[in-house]
């Protein structure tokens, strides 16, 4: 595809029938280059979003004129699109193009042109409708560019089979400086974050997200399917919730709503995702998709419009006579005041959920940042016993001895570990089974943030089964298991709690899901390495899961 400076414009109506704009005189026409890729997002039946990034190699370019071409694979004829525009350094030189009028469950390929330059081919593919046999999906979280190699992105971009994949969150992370977290990989000394401070601005954003997109291997994943994605905390800051966040500090870093507005835009600036409407909130991130009569896709935002501070057991365990409140902290984990969503997006998820329902789907897969399942802190000693306990000591003193104190007082307490994650928010939870339970759903939902591989019952109040869930481990970000090598975590939970049937705090990877009318299967995919580019890809576990006249079967162990 060639296209010159004069046809483009013409293309955008500024060119031969028409003067041209100041604008449009100061198109930059010298070398460029696409060194981040090419992606695409937010699948429809009829439209996808098609992205990239333009370097110009002077540092003073203005705006840049750019074509963009998508072709169905399959030839018939017809389909074709496309179409030209200006990009420039008010949006950092990304490109981003809503294509409608798409035909349905359609294989597409895409590039794009600028200053005689072409693109890489990316490949791309409009949602189905009416019946479909089997959908596809990769599931990733978490990955940390410092502590390994993205393997894990690799290995999805050579599956076989893939009709999308699903982000949910922490695609970058915003720490920075030579003792920052991930700093101690083997690897960290030629994957130090750029730029080497925390991001704050509006300009570290956006060479943050520049660094991360300029991975090979995040590069193939985006250039194999759409993605559909979610940020959670740390394309802002670690923790964030509306008014803030842990890792921000306003007397040092200034006003979060200044940094979070950074954040955002270099976000939507850089990522495949359709920009709201004019009006709307950058915010309000949560939007569903259908596969045809299969399931519906339905993303959560959990983060930035509604949700509460993290409760912290050092801020807000009250002591009465010197000993730790615990019924009147579990009265602040219930208190139906505190949100993880809003009561509009709650409004919102009720009437997807029922609507999918209603339209014959068997299937409602709910996209969403942090771990669902309730897990109060099982004792280390009572459920792993002293003889496990004592062999994992031995490994690391200091760590492990530490950390099993911590987790004794809290299983003492019937306390749960995680505040960040929906434990710390039992009442927004509960408001959630109650919608899955109405709209009678057969929900399988999908987490991320935790740096672990999870196969998860959940359970109401009353003890009946609302939904399953695969949480995904990172694609590089270190686990539990990375700093308590001696301490089985993941066996801790799934022998003392009741909703974890499966858990994994040492390896890396992404979920797989394949869904049919009659089963849902959920693949724990791991690598073998993250520091080094040699790898393996294997299944660490699977289960499937059926669905029942009115919500899911309990989780199926897949035999290898």
């Amino acid at each position: 595809m060639k296209i010159d400076r004069r046809r483009a414009l013409a293309l955008l109506g500024i060119g031969a029938a028409a003067p041209l704009t100041a604008r449009a005189q100061s198109a930059y026409t010298g070398e460029v280059a696409f060194e981040h890729g090419v992606a695409s997002g937010d699948p429809l039946a009829d439209a996808v979003v098609l992205w990239t990034r333009i370097t110009p190699k002077a540092d003073n370019a203005g705006l840049i004129a750019y074509a963009w071409r998508l072709n169905p694979v399959d030839r018939r004829a017809g389909g074709a699109k496309s179409g030209a525009g200006l990009t420039g350094p008010d949006r950092d030189f990304t490109v981003k193009v809503d294509v409608t009028g798409l035909d349905p469950a359609r294989a597409y390929t895409f590039e794009f042109e600028a200053n005689g330059v072409t693109s890489p081919m990316g490949r791309t593919r409009t949602l189905p409708v009416g019946e479909i046999r089997e959908l596809v999906l990769a599931v990733a979280s978490c990955s940390l560019y410092p502590n390994g190699y993205f393997n894990a992105y690799q290995a999805i971009a050579d599956l076989p089979k893939l009709d999308a994949v699903i982000h949910l969150g922490d695609y970058i992370y915003e720490y920075g400086g030579p003792n920052s977290y991930g700093m101690s990989s083997a690897v960290a000394g030629e994957r130090a974050h750029v730029p080497d401070h925390e991001i704050v601005s509006l300009a570290d954003y956006r060479q943050r997200h520049a660094q991360y997109k300029s991975d090979p291997q995040l590069q193939a994943a985006h250039a194999r399917a759409p993605w559909i994605v979610s940020w959670d905390d740390h394309e802002t800051a670690n923790n964030s919730w509306m008014g803030g966040a842990e890792n921000h500090s306003p007397e040092t870093e200034g006003d979060w709503n200044v940094r979070k507005a950074n954040a955002l835009k270099a976000y939507f600036e850089w990522m495949p995702i359709r920009d709201p409407a004019p009006g709307g909130s950058f915010e309000a991130m949560n939007r569903s998709f259908q596969f045809g009569d299969l399931a519906s896709l339905i993303m959560l935002e959990t983060r930035l419009t509604a949700r509460d501070d993290q409760l912290d057991y050092e801020r807000d365990l009250d002591l009465v006579d010197g000993q730790p409140d615990v019924a009147g902290f579990r009265a602040k984990i219930n208190d139906p005041a505190r949100r993880m969503m809003s009561e509009a997006q709650e409004v919102w998820l009720a009437k997807e959920l029922a609507d999918s329902v209603q339209a014959g789907r068997p299937w409602q897969v709910l996209g969403n940042q942090v771990v669902m399942a309730r897990m109060d802190v099982p004792s280390p000693r009572a459920t792993l016993g002293e003889a496990a306990i004592a062999e994992a000591i031995a490994t690391q003193p200091e760590d492990i001895a530490k950390r099993i104190d911590q987790m004794e007082r809290l299983a003492a307490m019937g306390l749960p570990y995680g505040l960040d994650m929906w434990d710390g928010y039992a009442a927004a939870r509960e408001r959630l089974y109650d919608a899955v339970e109405a709209a009678k759903a057969r929900a399988i939902v999908v987490s991320g943030d935790s740096h672990a591989f999870w196969a998860n019952e959940l359970y109401d109040d009353g003890g009946a089964l609302r939904a399953v869930e695969f949480g995904t481990t990172g694609i590089t970000s270190p686990g539990a298991g990375d700093y308590v090598k001696g301490l089985p975590v993941g066996e801790l939970y799934m022998k003392g709690t009741k909703e974890v049937v499966f858990s994994d705090h040492d390896a890396k990877g992404f979920v797989l899901l394949t869904l049919t009318p009659e089963a849902v299967k959920g693949e724990l995919m791991t690598v073998s390495s993250i520091v080094s580019k040699d790898y393996e890809t294997a299944v660490r576990k699977a289960f499937t899961v059926t669905p029942q006249e009115s919500g899911v079967s309990p989780l199926n162990p897949v035999e290898a």
